[in-house]
């Protein structure tokens, strides 16, 4: 997104990602003009984690080009939950004319959880928000027991953390679910199978959760989640049979 409106205003634009991150990502990033840097995969708390390295490298060219730069910080820039607090939370409200009793996604930056779920908690104090949280992540031991514990691994990208970013200390959320990868892939290959919707990993995550929500709250119930991202990120993953016989998930039964 950020490339795109480089383009369109004749910036450059620079991204700094993890060299794991799908071949499809970075392909899509280099198609559309961005100066990829891709860096190794370091926790926050290294000085070379993909985070901190994006801040000096905008910094330098800060100096280098006399001001005329910016570092986004997508993660804790407030502009971020601020951007889901003035519109998506006000659509989804809008759209279900307010009848809304949960609503529950995952966390990269913290934006959409934080931003949607104060705007919706303005609305009527009695909507839930929920955290789907993936294995690997710290979020959901943090919202349940005030720890940040990481548990397990998952092969998702872009959702999850270690460490609570200034957009998800917002977040108004009232409880949490740990989802594993097979729980996820599941039901990205039943939406696939029996409503043609091709979606990404971060979706299987929040749609996982949103049952369980649905689960939890009862019969009648609206519970929203958001699907944001697509299956061609991570074909290499989520239709690659070798891929997932090794990590131990599910095959859809068309491969």
């Amino acid at each position: 997104g950020l490339t795109l409106i480089a383009n369109s205003k004749g910036y450059k634009s620079i991204i700094v990602m993890p060299e794991t991150q799908t071949k499809e990502k970075i392909d899509t990033l280099r198609s559309i003009g961005a100066d990829l840097r891709l860096v190794p995969a370091k926790p926050y708390k290294d000085p070379d984690n993909y985070i901190k390295f994006s801040e000096r490298l905008a910094k330098e060219i800060y100096k280098k080009n006399n001001g005329n730069t910016i570092w986004a910080n997508q993660f804790d820039n407030t502009a971020n939950l601020n951007g889901h607090y003035n519109n998506t939370g006000k659509e989804i409200w809008n759209q279900t004319k307010g009848k809304i009793d949960g609503f529950i996604c995952s966390s990269g930056t913290g934006g959409t959880i934080a931003g949607v779920g104060k705007a919706l908690k303005e609305k009527n104090n009695k909507v839930k928000i929920y955290l789907s949280d993936p294995k690997g992540s710290a979020l959901y031991n943090f919202i349940k027991f005030n720890e940040l514990k990481i548990e397990g691994n998952s092969i998702t990208e872009g959702i999850g953390n270690s460490r609570i970013t200034a957009n998800f200390k917002e977040a108004p959320i009232d409880g949490a679910y740990s989802i594993n990868d097979h729980e996820a892939l599941t039901e990205i290959y039943k939406l696939i199978e029996n409503e043609g919707l091709c979606l990404g990993t971060s979706s299987g995550i929040n749609i996982a959760g949103a049952i369980k929500l649905a689960k939890e709250l009862g019969p009648g119930k609206t519970i929203v989640t958001v699907l944001c991202d697509k299956s061609d990120r991570y074909h290499s993953k989520l239709f690659n049979k070798e891929f997932l016989i090794k990590n131990n998930l599910p095959i859809p039964n068309w491969l």
